[in-house]
């Protein structure tokens, strides 16, 4: 059974479906950094283009950058003799994976009726057996409602070298096609585990970069491999793996005793920094698998701006970005983003909330 969040979120849109980036913007004739930027301070609302991130920041800030590179996790399995469409995602300590079924196929809606100790065929003979709802028995027969899965993934070799051969990056059906899995990569991936692409990195460019670090602005990087991205409106993240080093927890205390804002690329990396983060507002070394859900119940504790792209309505992560930029900004630059088109999702446009 889903974990629900107890608070909901302040902001109200309508559905962004039909503002979907449907394709990367490179497909779309742009470079990755030359989305569009919205900057939103108390001071209004400002429209430009990522590339200009630098004209934002000063000496002194730190983005707190995710180095999770994405791994393939989407298969086409069969399920009683039909098509079914198989997100495999993160690792548990038991070697089971966290799961979820999608309707084929485009895996555009969940599959709620699985039960437990199905079997789905997988390609190349392999298998999934689903154990138990993930992260809490249900409390409906059999596990029938639920979303994700334990599951125990069933092949001749490791399962991340069975993905590496046939699965895809997992994608939703507001795209319009497949693409690689370069093009779910952020220019800082560094250590495979994500399920999905952190994706309010992908539009730094290594000239983007170049100009930051010459402005003066300073990169700490985090590590959190992310779940599954498709929560249903009111259901709160899952947890995640998550790793801040004892530099970055140096680096961030350091800019911070000096002033130096600290803005977090994604709220993959809110999530990491604030798991990291006493209540004094010190940053230690910590890893582990974070359960925390940002929220006006715990707001955040050391993080002053955030890099973001669009979310969806009801979605948990509109509470992380409440706690940041308080919710009557967020309002403001939701209705300003629907007003200017924006586009949502993983290769859409970017908002900086200071």
């Amino acid at each position: 059974m889903s974990i629900m969040l107890a608070t909901q979120p302040d902001t109200r849109f309508a559905s962004c479906e039909d503002s979907a980036a449907a394709e990367p913007p490179e497909l779309r004739g742009l470079r990755r950094d030359g989305v569009r930027l919205m900057v939103a301070t108390p001071a209004g609302i400002q429209h430009t283009f990522f590339y200009r991130l630098a004209d934002q920041l000063r000496a002194g800030d730190v983005l707190v950058v995710n180095t999770s590179a994405t791994v393939p996790g989407q298969l086409d399995g069969l399920r009683n003799g039909s098509d079914v469409v198989v997100h495999i995602a993160n690792r548990l300590g038991d070697g089971t994976r966290v799961v979820e079924l999608r309707t084929p196929p485009d895996a555009s809606a969940p599959v709620l009726d699985g039960r437990v100790g199905e079997d789905i065929a997988l390609p190349a003979g392999g298998a999934l057996q689903l154990i138990a709802p993930y992260p809490q028995s249900s409390s409906s027969p059999n596990g029938v409602g639920d979303r994700l899965w334990r599951g125990r993934v069933i092949v001749s070799q490791s399962v991340s070298g069975y993905l590496r051969m046939h699965a895809r990056p997992i994608s939703y059906g507001y795209l319009n096609g497949s693409f690689p899995i370069s093009a779910y990569q952020t220019i800082f991936a560094l250590c495979p585990g994500s399920a999905e692409m952190p994706s309010a990195a992908r539009p730094f460019s290594a000239e983007l970069v170049a100009r930051l670090v010459a402005r003066g602005v300073i990169f700490a990087p985090i590590t959190l491999h992310t779940g599954l991205s498709s929560q249903d409106a009111g259901e709160a993240p899952q947890p995640e793996w998550f790793e801040v080093s004892e530099t970055t927890a140096h680096l961030v205390n350091s800019a911070r005793a000096r002033g130096g804002r600290l803005i977090a690329v994604g709220t993959t990396a809110t999530r990491a920094i604030e798991s990291a983060a006493r209540p004094d507002g010190i940053v230690t070394a910590s890893s582990g698998w974070s359960d925390l859900v940002i929220s006006p119940d715990r707001p955040v504790r050391v993080v002053d701006g955030l890099i973001t792209g669009w979310h969806n309505p009801e979605a948990s992560h509109l509470l992380l970005v409440e706690s940041v930029a308080g919710a009557e900004l967020t309002q403001r630059a939701y209705d300003a983003a629907v007003a200017e088109h924006y586009l949502w999702h993983e290769f859409g446009d970017s908002c900086l909330f200071i």
